[in-house]
């Protein structure tokens, strides 16, 4: 299995016609599949921008060839009826080029209703009964559902003529576990190679040996390694502390509060900063050898053009011959 190498479309940080204008770049370039954030706000004021990544996705994929993916987190934002009528609507127009990862969601996204928060257990307890609904409208069923969600005679007249792969985004060793035992496949993100290690071992002992992965790298090329590190610096220190902390936060400034205190160098642990691609490549093949067959890459910094032209130039074709590892 060939590794894809994904342009990821950064709606907290740019503009949606701008992204447009990156992943047509980023498709000459070499890049081989697109990746959207799904985000009401940004992570910080710095950052600015919350285009809608849904009415984004069917430009980017009618402007490219490219498959497609976006996580979001079906609760009071999106009923996963309304997540199941979007997916089958993009997966229809383009055949075999769109996925979606679901997740049990950020605060900062989804307490713009005034619904009330719940806890971690209620909100996978919620991401699960979801999964349940969009997989029987996919299948053609009418469904009547009452539980966390209500559904009344909700029935998908567009469909495509497959099921769009549902895939779970995780981030901990517990809830990769549990996704291995429902998803089609693994969203996890990038850290330390021996805790990535033990996630997909987690995902895999929970069900998901055989299925596919999908790794989001974030990092920060520039010119200089200084460069690099105040890029990341300035646009992603409000997005470097634990999930269980990151989704609890509501707002940008509550996470510029939690930030204040980050410095510079805080951030290399965080976000592969380098401005050596050879260190790029050797990060990428180490990610490859755990068996994962989809590489979506975050430039977390502005310097977009430059990373796309020096990925395409050199990172890329370094890495086009690798597959991923037979035994996974």
């Amino acid at each position: 299995m060939m590794t894809e190498f994904a342009y990821h479309a950064s709606h907290e940080q740019f503009k949606p016609s701008v992204l447009l204008k990156y992943i047509q770049m980023a498709e000459r370039a070499g890049f081989t599949a697109g990746s959207s954030s799904d985000h009401f706000k940004p992570w910080s004021d710095r950052q600015g921008e919350s285009g809608f990544s849904w009415a984004w996705l069917g430009a980017a994929m009618q402007a490219t060839s490219l498959p497609c993916s976006v996580v979001c987190a079906p609760g009071p934002r999106y009923h996963p009826t309304i997540v199941a009528q979007a997916v089958a609507t993009l997966a229809e127009m383009f055949p075999n080029r769109f996925s979606v990862a679901l997740g049990s969601g950020e605060a900062i996204n989804e307490r713009i209703t005034g619904d009330r928060w719940p806890s971690k257990p209620e909100r996978n307890a919620r991401l699960k009964e979801s999964v349940d609904i969009i997989r029987a409208l996919f299948a053609g069923e009418t469904v009547n559902h009452s539980g966390l969600f209500t559904v009344q005679q909700a029935k998908l007249y567009t469909r495509p003529d497959y099921s769009p792969p549902i895939f779970g985004a995780a981030i901990t060793v517990e809830t990769a576990e549990w996704v291995g035992s429902w998803a089609d496949g693994l969203l996890t993100t990038s850290r330390h190679p021996e805790e990535l290690q033990k996630v997909v071992e987690a995902f895999h002992r929970g069900g998901g040996k055989g299925k596919p992965m999908h790794l989001k790298v974030q990092l920060s090329y520039a010119q200089t390694r200084e460069q690099a590190r105040q890029g990341a610096y300035e646009q992603w220190r409000t997005n470097i502390f634990k999930s269980s902390v990151l989704a609890e936060l509501s707002t940008p400034e509550e996470l510029e509060a939690a930030a204040q205190f980050v410095k510079p160098e805080d951030m290399d642990g965080q976000v592969r900063i380098s401005a050596d691609l050879e260190q790029h490549i050797q990060w990428l093949r180490d990610d490859m050898e755990l068996g994962f067959n989809r590489l979506i890459l975050h430039n977390v910094n502005l310097q977009q053009e430059e990373f796309i032209k020096a990925f395409g130039d050199r990172v890329l074709p370094a890495l086009s011959g690798d597959r991923v590892p037979s035994f996974v």
